[in-house]
């Protein structure tokens, strides 16, 4: 049966760190707090992690999300949370959010702060080293320094610019500005790299950083990049780039010979929408490896408003069938959540917002939405597109029955999964299953064999299920060049984004355009793109 109940609910959680936002071209390690410990260079390292939530850049982007304007037959008005989530669905450069967190400024700022105070840290501990400080916490913490300055720049040029090609052709693309010192504002240069340049740093930043990470360098170390967060960081990394055997190295060095025994317990069942979300996210969770709290209103979005997961985002997803199973998916059973029975969106509790009051007189606070950013189910996804690419493939079935096995309600077993099941499934008629791709028009290396196509997009559905609301599904369809099309408006436009469009790359905020860095190119958008779009008012609503 659908699970779905009304809720309004806000839980504190004191103990999330706030970041500043000031610009990042400003923030910059105090010089007068010297960092001439080991202990000093862990406590600047505490504080590093981004606090921003990609999620709703990237989920409103992809084929996960629909406009209830364009759905609505009776022609009635719904407004958006926020007047950018209007520029966002329609793949236009977003205008300043009247709302705080989950803008493309905050996440530039963000992945900033943290990449300056990795610097920071990683300048001390060479100096440190320098003047003969041997102390064991020392390689701990660069090798933190390291994989999170990595992590930075690798969702940086995954969200402000285009998927990585191959060698050659992302020479074209802009990427971000690869920063491996600590910032002088005086003498900064603001040049972007490449993305071919920033791909090969990151992995330069990873091969030296991750044989140096250490479990017990924290008491809670999921919190931080610890040994098991460091390596699905690095397989994911090495997807993108298309370095399989390395990712299966980076998988492998995680579950060992029996990844089933570290996959989520899907069978769980829940009384409510707080006792999900908490399960979820729990450092407990042997599946979850790095958990990482932000400050973000994304979940807000699922409340009667403009946009939502429902209609056609759910085709191919979770109210839709799979290979094994028919209707909804089976793990969903128990997990969904809605208001008002569903008629806007429906969400898994894993984006409930938690609400950290200041003042709960006044009832003023700040939201905070903990985001498990990898995970053992995912990881085994990536292990099992990468087996696919070296035509390992019944390594990668066993894998993909894997995950088909743990994502099970408690009275629902899905049907063993077979390479043949798979092959039978995903054809070509099945449209929300079985997309075409544009991989060879990326890159003439990226090919597709037709024996491995029905494989592709199984791992490619399955993980569109497995990250659900994280953001997760348009870096696919940037990968893949799958295009997509978003129907717009009362008038109900469709609007298709070509494979290699030019607003796949999320255009970087104007704060960073005015400290001296170029902006993503934009061709003119079509006329007919902008049919069917209703004016927004400008004022900022501070309602929320």
């Amino acid at each position: 049966m659908k699970k779905i109940k009304n809720i309004l609910l806000f839980f504190a959680m004191g103990t999330l760190f706030l970041s500043s936002c000031n610009d990042y071209l400003n923030v910059q390690p105090d010089n007068r707090v010297m960092i001439d410990t080991p202990e000093k260079a862990k406590q600047l390292l505490i504080n590093a992690y981004p606090t921003s939530n990609y999620a709703l850049l990237t989920e409103f982007s992809s084929d996960n999300i629909i406009d209830n304007n364009a759905a609505n037959s009776t022609g009635l008005y719904i407004a958006p949370y926020d007047r950018m989530d209007d520029d966002i669905f329609a793949w236009n450069d977003p205008r300043q959010s009247a709302s705080t967190g989950d803008t493309p400024y905050e996440l530039w700022e963000q992945y900033y702060q943290s990449i300056a105070a990795a610097n920071a840290a990683l300048q001390a501990i060479g100096e440190m080293k320098q003047k003969g400080v041997t102390d064991v916490m020392l390689d701990k913490c660069k090798g933190e320094a390291l994989i999170l300055r990595a992590y930075s720049h690798f969702m940086l040029v995954n969200i402000f610019s285009k998927a990585y090609k191959d060698a050659q052709k992302s020479q074209s693309d802009l990427g971000v500005m690869y920063v491996s010192e600590p910032i002088d504002v005086v003498t900064f240069k603001s040049k972007r790299n490449s993305v071919a340049e920033v791909y090969d740093l990151i992995a330069k930043d990873i091969e030296e950083g991750i044989g140096l990470i250490s479990d017990d360098l924290y008491k809670v170390p999921k919190y931080h990049f610890n040994v098991n967060a460091a390596h699905a960081f690095a397989a994911q990394f090495y997807l993108f780039k298309r370095d399989y055997p390395k990712v299966i190295e980076h998988a492998n060095a995680v579950f060992g010979a029996d990844p089933s025994a570290m996959l989520r317990n899907w069978t769980a069942t829940y009384q409510n929408a707080e006792q999900e979300a908490y399960a979820y996210m729990s450092a407990d969770e042997t599946a979850n490896f790095l958990i990482l709290p932000t400050y973000s209103v994304f979940w807000r979005r699922f409340i009667n408003t403009r946009y939502g997961y429902k209609g056609s985002a759910r085709n191919g997803n979770i109210d839709d069938s799979g290979p094994t199973w028919s209707g909804r998916a089976p793990f969903a059973n128990g997990w969904m959540w809605a208001f008002s029975n569903g008629q806007y969106s429906s969400f898994m509790a894993k984006v409930l917002e938690q609400f950290e009051y200041t003042d709960r007189v006044a009832g003023i606070g700040y939201p905070h939405i903990v985001r498990c950013e990898y995970t053992a189910d995912a990881l085994l996804l990536d292990r099992a597109e990468a087996y696919i690419f070296l035509n390992q493939i019944d390594n990668a079935v066993a894998d993909l029955q894997a995950w088909n096995k743990s994502h099970r309600s408690a009275n629902i077993i899905p049907a063993e999964l077979t390479a043949t099941i798979i092959r039978n499934f995903y054809i070509p008629s099945r449209q929300y299953f079985s997309f075409p791709f544009n991989t060879e028009k990326l890159s003439p290396q990226f090919t597709v064999s037709a024996g491995q196509k029905p494989f592709v997009d199984c791992v490619l559905h399955f993980r569109r299920l497995e990250r659900v609301f994280e953001g997760q599904r348009w870096f696919d369809l940037k990968r893949y060049g799958i295009e997509i099309t978003h129907v717009i408006g009362l008038e109900a436009t469709s609007v298709t984004l070509p494979y290699d469009d030019d607003r796949r790359a999320i255009q970087i905020p104007s704060d960073a355009v005015g400290a001296g860095v170029t902006p993503n190119p934009r061709q003119a958008v079509p006329a007919a793109s902008m049919a069917g779009m209703v004016q927004v008012n400008d004022t900022p609503d501070d309602s929320n």
